[in-house]
């Protein structure tokens, strides 16, 4: 009897360490990861807004954001830059191009607000960590003073957003939106 308690033991000690070391392995790829400017992305893997093409989310100033490590994008976060909040992508549209404009016959700098339009993930820690990435980013820039999101209405954004840190602004027809606070 003595033996097998023992066997059981030993088996729940190496138990324990095959699960630390994989949690170790889960996240690991976090410390390497690095926040990209991408050119393009895949937008058939996008869960929130797949309907908007490459063009969309690069004309106008927009941009796509990407979490890399060892060469793959794991994590995708596409924005818009506006001088105010939109309540729909066709609002976001046109604000963006708005702004857009503005920005040409004055200092480059389109917009004060970062619209987070879409975030996706295809590695575990990566939503957080590019929401993280690109709080820093637009942090230390000079001319955007907001970070908003532009999500869908379900329950699924809205505790992303909220278990992220972020604050419900405003909840509208079709869409809410979350604003991380930056202080500069």
């Amino acid at each position: 009897m003595k033996l097998s308690k023992k066997k059981i033991k030993a088996r729940i000690r190496k138990g324990k360490i095959d699960i630390k070391k994989n949690v170790k392995n889960l996240f690991e790829w976090i410390k390497g990861a690095k926040l990209v400017e991408l050119k393009e992305c895949e937008v058939s893997k996008d869960p929130v807004r797949p309907e908007l093409d490459n063009f969309f989310r690069t004309s106008y100033g927009r941009k796509i954001f990407g979490v890399k490590y060892k060469g793959v994008i794991h994590a995708v976060m596409c924005f818009a830059f506006t001088n105010n909040i939109p309540k729909s992508v066709k609002e976001l549209d046109l604000m963006s191009k708005d702004a857009f404009l503005q920005s040409a016959n004055r200092d480059q700098n389109i917009g004060k607000i970062a619209i987070a339009y879409t975030v996706w993930s295809n590695k575990k820690g990566g939503g957080k960590l590019i929401v993280k990435e690109v709080f820093k980013m637009i942090k230390k820039s000079n001319h955007l003073n907001r970070l908003i999101t532009l999500s869908p209405l379900t329950e699924m954004a809205r505790n992303f957003h909220l278990n992220n840190g972020a604050e419900e602004i405003q909840v509208n027809e079709e869409t809410q939106n979350f604003e991380y606070k930056i202080i500069k």
